[in-house]
């Protein structure tokens, strides 16, 4: 047993290393944070409300379904499976700084950081002893490990293209559901409902870790029930704790009562996805999670930032950390593991398409179980405690070490494909010629420009979201009308950074047919000369 005085060093000691952490992690996803360019998801998704409802302009609410309150007409939604969250979290940012990409993320920077301090207060949840204080030695190497990961660094730079403000959400809900279990207080329920309900209003995708957390938690409640400890049930807790589910999901019902776009999304997704993804191959598709699951441990999947730099022993020393703990005291690291295990599963089935960028969500979670189980087994002699400071400081120095050259790459490349930063001379280009509608004939660059500009440039989408691999059938009816003006411009990707393919020749079949000629304006590259972007005319 340690002296009083010696207890309370180490907790100032722990807290200290906590807030440092913090401070690396505010440091390696703040630098820079102009770059990459601003991606289309996070104009669509936050972006360019926010900047609607800042001027006054008419909201584009997605699916037009939208609920009004007073002059103010508030979207719903900004995807059929994402809510708006975020477009009200960045008012506040853009409104008292201005409208930028950086002002943009700079919400989402400090959503990481709220991630970071609910994360630890979840793992202090899980393997806290009755007789210590301060934060444990397992928050302290969960908070540090993230801290310092390239995936948890570069993911919530761009959060919104990520959402990942699903992310503190989740960690609430897990941590207040730890403590209702262990203590019955009944606002911890509430509170864990409440969260859990925003986390699925902020991406329908948080259902990963939400389901998961509400089996694991019934099965804690029925295991303390046979054992006469469970916390207490009553009809005003269960009614309470239901309404605090319901009311963060009461715009998303209200979505699809107005539009059913959330329900159609996922029923007609459900065995083939938008992208062609089978959910019935359950082992193929689990082939790919797994190995995005190294993937997201080392970091070395930011190709569209310049280049791959990852620590390629993250994903083994995890490994070795989960089964050390599991032999050591197999108690603390089993209901983590087993909320990852199941989330895992989960992530086997998508709407859209097996993206890595889904385990923005999962990948803080892999860590944590990490940390448990290295944090576990080091809990006994002196040795085993030195070999896990050791084990933390390389982890710790390979990760920061990659983050730092992401970073260096960032710098010279600005972002690649629909990461540009062309996009901000594209915006540019076309405010400052006064092409205020031009026709947009690839998916990318609407939401982007329309941000940029301050939605004075307001593109046309015409190419048709159908199908990602040719036009649909009213393609050509849609564009036609458009033609005859000399005056209108048309913005296309240039050859090989295409997004939905056939529109480029049907446009040139289009317009050769009705005896016109099209010439491309300007074109504008990445920082490498790959051209990205082409504006063109079409004439007499």
């Amino acid at each position: 047993m340690m002296s009083p005085d010696a207890t309370r060093r180490s907790a100032r000691l722990r807290r200290g290393l906590m807030a440092a952490a913090a401070l690396v992690y505010l440091l390696l996803a703040g630098a820079q944070l102009g770059l990459p360019g601003l991606h289309y998801d996070e104009a669509k998704e936050a972006g360019v409300n926010a900047v609607e409802l800042l001027t006054g302009a008419p909201v584009t609410a997605f699916r037009d379904a939208a609920l009004t309150v007073g002059s103010w007409r508030l979207p719903l939604m900004v995807q059929d499976y994402i809510g708006s969250l975020y477009v009200y979290l960045a008012l506040p940012f853009l409104a008292l700084t201005g409208v930028g990409a950086p002002n943009l993320r700079a919400p989402a920077v400090l959503v990481g950081l709220a991630t970071l301090l609910l994360a630890a207060c979840t793992v202090d949840a899980w393997t806290r002893r009755a007789d210590s204080s301060g934060p444990t030695w397992a928050a302290v190497l969960t908070v540090w490990l993230l801290a310092a990961s390239p995936s948890f660094v570069f993911w919530n730079r761009q959060g919104i293209f990520v959402t990942n403000l699903m992310q503190p959400f989740c960690w609430l809900a897990a941590w207040q559901g730890v403590v209702w279990l262990e203590h019955g207080r009944r606002r911890s329920l509430v509170t864990a409902a409440l969260a859990a309900g925003l986390a699925l209003y902020a991406k329908v995708l948080a259902v990963w870790i939400v389901g998961p957390l509400a089996l694991l938690s019934a099965w804690g409640w029925l295991r303390r029930r046979r054992q006469g400890g469970a916390p207490r049930l009553d009809t005003p807790t269960v009614a309470l704790a239901a309404a605090a589910l319901l009311i963060p999901l009461l715009p998303l019902l209200l979505f699809n009562l107005q539009t059913g776009g959330t329900l159609t999304a996922l029923l007609g997704n459900a065995a083939t996805s938008y992208y062609g993804v089978d959910n019935t191959a359950l082992w193929a598709n689990a082939a790919v999670r797994l190995g995005q699951v190294g993937q997201s441990l080392r970091g070395d999947q930011f190709w569209y930032l310049g280049g791959l730099f990852g620590n390629p022993l993250a994903p083994w020393l995890a490994g070795v950390g989960v089964v050390a703990g599991l032999v050591a005291e197999w108690r603390k690291p089993a209901a983590p593991l087993a909320l990852v295990a199941l989330a895992f599963v989960a992530s086997l089935v998508t709407i859209s398409d097996l993206f890595i960028t889904h385990y923005a969500l999962l990948h803080p979670f892999l860590v944590a179980v990490a940390a448990v189980g290295w944090a576990t087994w080091g809990g006994g002699a002196v040795w085993k405690r030195r070999l896990v400071v050791g084990v933390a400081v390389v982890w710790v120095a390979l990760d920061m070490s990659a983050a730092l050259q992401t970073h260096r790459a960032l710098a010279v490349s600005g972002g690649l494909a629909d990461h540009s930063d062309a996009s901000y001379h594209l915006a540019d280009y076309l405010r400052d010629n006064g092409m205020s509608a031009p026709l947009a004939l690839d998916w990318g660059m609407d939401a982007t420009v329309r941000f940029l500009s301050e939605d004075t440039v307001r593109p046309i989408e015409v190419f048709g979201y159908a199908s990602p691999e040719e036009p649909d059938a009213g393609f050509a009816a849609r564009l036609a009308p458009f033609l005859a003006n000399p005056d209108n411009v048309y913005l296309l990707h240039a050859p090989g950074q295409t997004v939905f393919g056939g529109r480029r020749e049907a446009f040139l079949a289009l317009v050769e047919s009705q005896g016109l000629a099209a010439t491309m304006e300007t074109a504008f590259a990445q920082r490498d000369g790959t051209p990205l972007f082409e504006v063109w005319r079409v004439r007499p």
